[in-house]
């Protein structure tokens, strides 16, 4: 079976954020493909999603896919409707064998499945009646630095398209981003010989090499930051323990800086500088695993060194 010559989904979530424990969804999109399918049928192809996350979406994210607080409050669904009815068409892809397609797979099926768990619906393993992880899954990211391993330049789903010439109409929208996404991943399999195997079975290679970049890419993120952590589970990062205490510290990190920032009058201002500290205390320890030097025992500070110490 070529995979690339079969009916694909392209799916693709945009975010309030990057990390993926506290990240909500605000858009996102399903879009069936079949051979001959273009650009241009693509409204009549994609299934769209616009959901009020429930928190405010920060700047940096609205600049990147153009949705506001005020836009999502107004217009926006309920997250708990989205999240379910996205699960609900990939779980009818997938359990027909259906392969979806989704670009650096990772984050937004780990995404989707947090946003599930956050409001008590059935995961997606759940839905399909499985405790492996969801498949099969076809994702670009990995396929192209598998399969053209030393080739230089980006590998952003932008650089893609141009490489494979692929056609991206509107960056950083959903729709686009996921016909784009299975496109350039249909690109990559018509040139690359060695990757025309059963889906089934490329998903499995997929979890190997996704391991294998993951563990690359850490090791040279730790040349300058010993405490890099780079997640190698693919394409869903499971919930453990460490991961949900992690998420609630980020969680509360991300609440206090918010809180600061919108702080107005002086004895907030005052107050706020109290809380930003504390909020960069919880990501040291995200950081270090270790407590801020201020906190630290004199045995311990004799172990890991002071402040002054730790910068030489």
């Amino acid at each position: 079976m070529s995979w690339h010559t079969e009916p694909l989904l392209g799916f693709d979530l945009e975010t309030t954020g990057v990390n993926v424990e506290t990240a909500r969804i605000v858009t996102a999109a399903a879009v069936d493909w079949k051979p001959g399918d273009s650009v241009d049928t693509l409204p009549d192809r994609a299934r769209m999603w616009l959901a009020n996350p429930g928190i405010r979406i920060p700047a940096e994210a609205t600049a990147v896919h153009g949705i506001t607080t005020e836009q999502a409050r107004a217009n926006g669904r309920p997250a708990a409707q989205v999240a379910d009815e996205i699960a609900d068409v990939l779980t009818a892809a997938l359990s027909t064998g259906i392969p979806v397609v989704a670009m650096n797979g990772r984050y937004d099926f780990t995404v989707l499945d947090r946003e599930l768990r956050r409001h008590q619906l059935a995961t997606l393993q759940q839905r399909l009646g499985t405790d492996v992880t969801p498949g099969p899954v076809i994702d670009p990211f990995i396929l192209d630095k598998q399969a053209d391993k030393y080739r230089p330049g980006s590998r952003k789903l932008e650089a893609l398209a141009v490489h494979y010439g692929v056609t991206l109409a509107a960056a950083h929208t959903a729709d686009a981003d996921a016909l784009a996404a299975v496109e350039v991943a249909v690109a990559i399999g018509e040139k690359f010989p060695q990757l025309d195997v059963h889906p089934e079975q490329l998903h499995v290679w997929q979890i190997r090499w996704a391991t294998e970049q993951a563990a690359g890419f850490q090791q040279y993120l730790r040349k300058t930051d010993p405490f890099a952590v780079v997640d190698s589970e693919w394409p869903l990062v499971p919930l453990t323990p460490e991961r949900k205490i992690r998420g609630a510290l980020v969680d509360l990190a991300e609440r206090y800086e918010e809180t600061a920032v919108r702080a107005v009058s002086d004895v907030a201002k005052a107050r706020a500088w109290q809380i930003s500290q504390a909020a960069k205390d919880i990501r040291t320890v995200l950081t270090t695993g270790r407590l801020p030097h201020w906190l630290m025992t004199d045995a311990e500070l004799e172990q890991h060194g002071t402040p002054e110490e730790a910068t030489r």
